[in-house]
């Protein structure tokens, strides 16, 4: 009889530096973990992390551990740690392999984060993604439903949880082979890259539940506070250029137009191509002083400048001298303004990338104004699309991906249903564009079809969001004054 333990044994020993010597110790460390109970649980499972999920479920059941989802997750995260080389010994493979092969480096780590269930590809799968053309190209669509959600017995729990200041946030170098607690993630089978950049400790590591393709982030060794400057673009071409084949940008650092985590330096990275890298340029130019650069606005719901040059020292001197114009820059004229009373608005999403052996920034202009109108931001999704999308448009969305909340599933399913003229309600906040919907489609009997126009209209509305967050709109008007600004940075005569 093959027992579920001695099945995952063998998989650690096969997949680790664990050799057969070691079987009698494993079996006790996961025993340990586990139960004694499970000695005798078979399984026809073969999978590793299939496997793992199974002893999981059988600490559960042997009330080893809590029936929660964070016992369960710091279990699995415990158990796959057995097969995760330690710290010291991921990054001396890493760098070894480097010094012949980057690639190879950059794919074995990969590799590893898949295997020892670092990267959530079970949960992953569970993403509904599609792509939706658009007057931009095709824009991504995905409705997150990867990350589990905590019940309400672990929220109440988390809230009279003890603050911690470690690790301080889930950012942090402290974070490799963290336990875990309600509060806070386990990552006990968590590793990250450690590399220099600027003298400085960085982190190279994996999202666990990545939104693309190789979901990287790139991580200061010390929790400082993100900041977009010419160090960020210096940064940016040094990471690209060391980690070829992948793209690198930063959330802005303002609220409102940032990301979700603005307290420790951080940029994200991946092996994808978004909607935004392949539109093209509207309109060509070239900035004095600066020769060598080529430069342009791109075809882009969003204010984006494209400088491409051999070299990088040229595009981080010309980056910079437009994020200090675009910090004081103010055109009242069309609604843009440096600051208010001393509070600044404007900052910078960049991205880097090498293509055809050229370095390219993407330079996307942000805005964080609010008005009474727009409470949420002037430059940011408006009350009319927030029932798809209301949250911050972060870098990701900036490039065309649409990161949608889990509601959507359930909700497009219903406004479906209701197009066929089924007897089903519909969130009130998606009422109006349901009625729409049938209005456009009044005599719809398939659901399949249904269903599709909803997520081509859902996609629509994603380009709306982009539009709104655009500091320039896409108008005659819009792109005057989006010259405007180009002119005032200092650009060669045609």
């Amino acid at each position: 009889m093959v027992t579920l333990v001695d099945k995952f044994v063998t998989h650690v020993i096969s997949e680790s530096s664990f050799e057969e010597m070691d079987r009698i110790y494993l079996t006790n460390r996961v025993l340990a973990r586990v139960g004694d109970g499970v000695l005798e649980v078979e399984t026809d499972l073969d999978k590793v992390i299939d496997l793992k999920d199974q002893l999981v479920e059988e600490a559960v059941r042997l009330e080893t551990i809590e029936d929660s989802q964070t016992a369960r997750e710091i279990l699995g995260a415990e158990l796959m740690d057995l097969v995760t080389p330690c710290p010291s010994q991921v990054n001396r493979d890493f760098w070894e392999t480097y010094a012949h092969s980057p690639e190879q480096a950059i794919e074995d780590f990969y590799q590893l984060s898949q295997k020892n269930d670092y990267i959530k590809l079970k949960a992953i799968a569970k993403n509904i993604a599609y792509r939706v053309p658009s007057d931009y190209g095709d824009l991504e669509i995905t409705i997150n439903l990867s990350k589990p959600e905590k019940d309400p017995k672990e929220i109440a729990a988390a809230k009279l949880v003890q603050a911690s200041n470690y690790p301080q946030c889930q950012l942090c170098l402290e974070n490799e082979g963290y336990h875990g607690r309600v509060n806070h993630p386990a990552r006990s089978n968590h590793r990250i890259i450690r590399f220099e950049m600027e003298g400085q400790e960085w982190g190279f590591q994996y999202s666990p539940y990545a939104y693309f393709n190789e979901h990287c982030i790139f991580l200061d060794g010390q929790h400082r506070p993100m900041a977009i400057s010419r160090q960020s673009f210096e940064r940016l071409l040094a990471i690209v250029e060391q980690f070829p084949g992948y793209f690198a940008g930063s959330n802005a650092d303002l609220p409102i137009v940032g990301g979700s985590i603005l307290t420790h330096d951080h940029y994200q990275g991946g092996r994808h191509v978004f909607p935004m890298e392949l539109a093209p340029l509207q309109k060509t130019f070239r900035f004095t002083g600066f020769e060598q650069v080529k430069a342009g606005i791109v075809k882009w719901p969003m204010s984006v400048l494209r400088l491409t040059s051999d070299s990088n020292e040229d595009l981080i001197n010309l980056a910079d001298k437009i994020l200090q114009e675009w910090r004081q820059y103010s055109d009242p004229a069309v609604q843009v303004l440096a600051e208010t009373d001393g509070t600044p608005h404007h900052t910078i999403t960049p991205i880097a990338r090498k293509r055809d052996e050229q370095f390219e920034l993407d330079l996307v202009l942000r805005d964080n104004q609010t008005s009474p109108e727009h409470p949420d931001g002037i430059y940011h999704p408006h009350k009319d699309v927030q029932h798809i999308k209301k949250e911050n448009i972060g870098l990701i969305e900036v490039m065309g991906l649409a990161i949608l909340p889990p509601r959507l599933k359930e909700e497009v399913d219903q406004v479906a249903a209701y197009l066929v003229g089924e007897d089903v309600s519909v969130a009130y906040y998606h009422q109006e564009w349901s009625d729409e919907l049938k209005k456009s489609n009044p005599d719809l009997s398939d659901k399949d079809r249904a269903l599709e126009i909803v997520q081509e209209s859902v996609g629509k509305i994603f380009a709306r969001v982009l539009e709104d967050a655009g500091v320039y709109k896409q108008t005659i008007e819009g792109q005057a004054a989006f010259m405007r600004f180009v002119e005032q940075v200092g650009i060669l005569p045609d």
